[in-house]
């Protein structure tokens, strides 16, 4: 890690294969929070470099798939997705273990990918943010959620604008618009760009500016190092 940041490196991505399906040479699963880990995310804190995180999925995919999942077309679509108690643990676990990972380590910043999967609860995030100052969220691939609640979303980003960040799954261009759309303006009812979830319908959260540039570099400018900053407006 010393070296590849030497090199140029800015930041430590880990994959959802953490706690889900990598195993040490005993043929165990490594959860998030396993201590022979702790020197990575020592190190990442002394090289003050982010660490970007994405541990377990969507509750709903660990729920009974019936007319009360919301992911339901999803997961009947996308049968691989679905997962239970034993596949591989319920998923309050791999949240815990994230976050006593979090708070074992208060000197190193953690992005919680895909607003650490409480897009849905934005209270119970807002608590977490409040025990954990070192965790940081992005909402790819869960704009959608927060399109559907627009006060109280807008109210989060109020509250954690210096710790948001902007987050996008996949390099789809035409998909952006939504996500400007949601975040910038104050359209009603507009649908997702997917079409096997999120069928509902959104609202814009009409962030202000110096909301909108926290979300979309400041705050990116702030955690990840080397970015050059030359090339954002004030």
């Amino acid at each position: 890690m010393e070296d590849d940041v030497k090199n140029g490196a800015s930041g430590l991505k880990i994959y959802k294969s953490l706690g889900f399906s990598v195993k040490d040479r005993s043929g165990n699963r490594v959860a998030v929070d396993d201590a022979r880990l702790d020197p990575i995310w020592k190190k990442a804190g002394e090289l003050k470099i982010p660490v970007i995180i994405h541990t377990a999925d969507p509750k709903p995919f660990w729920d009974p798939m019936d007319e009360k999942n919301e992911r339901w077309l999803e997961l009947a679509t996308h049968p691989n997705r679905k997962r239970g108690d034993d596949n591989p643990v319920p998923w309050q676990q791999l949240i815990d273990e994230q976050h006593r990972m979090f708070k074992k380590h208060p000197k190193t910043i953690f992005i919680a990918a895909h607003f650490g999967w409480y897009p849905n609860d934005l209270a119970r995030l807002s608590q977490l943010m409040q025990e954990m100052p070192n965790m940081y969220i992005e909402f790819g691939a869960v704009i959608a959620e927060l399109g559907r609640q627009p006060r109280a979303a807008r109210q989060f980003f109020e509250k954690y604008q210096d710790r948001i960040l902007f987050g996008k799954d996949s390099w789809v261009p035409d998909e952006y618009a939504t996500y400007f759309r949601v975040l910038e303006t104050e359209d009603e009812y507009f649908p997702y760009h997917k079409k096997y979830h999120a069928f509902w319908r959104m609202y814009g959260l009409g962030l202000p500016d110096n909301i909108l540039k926290k979300v979309y570099y400041k705050n990116a400018i702030k955690i990840i190092p080397n970015i050059d900053k030359s090339g954002f407006p004030e």
